[in-house]
């Protein structure tokens, strides 16, 4: 066995996580449905926070299913589900009161939910779809439940970001892309986004003391429904069997949600860690720490973007 190989880190050293609950974000499919069966199968209460109930539902009973063993399997309690719509903020603050009245304590928030190169659209709160789903929906869910996560020593915020973010810039002198939409460019100042609110988020969680530390992870390539976008030659590539030909650039869901279960498990993680595929151009493998495009870092405009969400969703952080 090769050093890189003993190296790998699965979902099998994901510890015991009984007694914790983790919030999953759009879990009813792809690496969110991944990374909360693994969560589940490890002990731990899973909370499935998804627009469409019964997808949810449906969901929740699969994840049930799976993790079922000789010993009883899964609590018949410990896999939930809770509505939340990130394109309304009035879905997003009901799911948080739902979720502080049914769980006063959280261990683990994944922002995983999103939307990857729609057609131009906007959220009910008239958003550019893409920001507005993938950041802001996330930025103002993440400050309406921090203080439950606030309580529980170890706690963790994790988003899901992209290598998209590369490219990505924040043209804040048209967020919501009123001035011309292009679809890669509104999803990769999104994903820039959720990297620049995690960096943030952890600088301010660390100035108070805070027991929580906020991460960031990414999938690489994987195949999921967040590509039902894809046009032309990329559509093919998504759409081919997984094999030889595509595992350079394409793998499954299991595979991607492992970043982000890494983000969110390993006790050697730290505050404003970035977890992605160690393969070539990091579109898959297992996950290690990866570094961000150095706009990612800059600590100005992550402060005003953290600012400005704070005025386009009316939500303020208790740090």
């Amino acid at each position: 066995m090769s050093r890189r190989e003993a190296a790998r880190w699965t979902a099998a050293d994901v510890a015991d996580q009984a007694g914790r609950t983790a919030v999953i974000t759009g879990a009813n499919s792809g690496i969110g449905f991944e990374a909360a069966r693994v969560l589940a199968a490890r002990g731990a209460t899973v909370v499935l926070a998804c627009r469409d109930p019964e997808q949810a539902d449906r969901a929740a009973a699969r994840i049930a299913e799976l993790t079922a063993g000789p010993g009883g399997g899964t609590r018949g309690d410990q896999v939930q589900t809770v509505r939340l719509d990130l394109a309304s903020l009035a879905s997003v603050r009901e799911a948080a009161e739902e979720l502080g009245s049914r769980f006063p304590r959280l261990d683990l928030l994944i922002n995983n939910a999103g939307v990857m190169t729609p057609p131009y659209g906007r959220t009910e709160d008239g958003f550019e779809l893409q920001f507005g789903t993938n950041h802001l929906g996330h930025f103002a869910l993440t400050g309406l439940v921090l203080d439950r996560l606030l309580k529980r020593d170890g706690s963790r915020v994790v988003t899901v970001s992209s290598n998209g973010h590369k490219v990505g810039r924040i043209n804040f002198a048209d967020l919501q892309s009123e001035r011309g939409y292009r679809k890669m460019r509104a999803y990769a100042q999104s994903k820039l986004s959720n990297l620049m609110f995690t960096y943030e988020l952890q600088r301010r969680l660390a100035a108070a003391g805070a027991p929580t530390i906020a991460l960031a992870a990414h999938p690489g390539t994987s195949r999921t429904r967040l590509l039902r976008h894809w046009r032309g030659p990329s559509r093919a590539v998504a759409n081919a069997r997984l094999g030889a030909a595509t595992s350079w650039y394409m793998q499954d869901a299991e595979m991607g949600a492992l970043p982000m279960l890494r983000a969110a498990t390993d006790p050697a993680a730290q505050g404003g860690q970035y977890y992605g595929p160690d393969r070539a151009f990091e579109f898959t493998g297992y996950p290690v720490l990866v570094q961000p495009t150095g706009r990612a870092r800059d600590e100005g405009v992550q402060n005003r973007l953290w600012v400005e969400s704070e005025r386009l969703t009316g939500v303020r952080f208790p740090v």
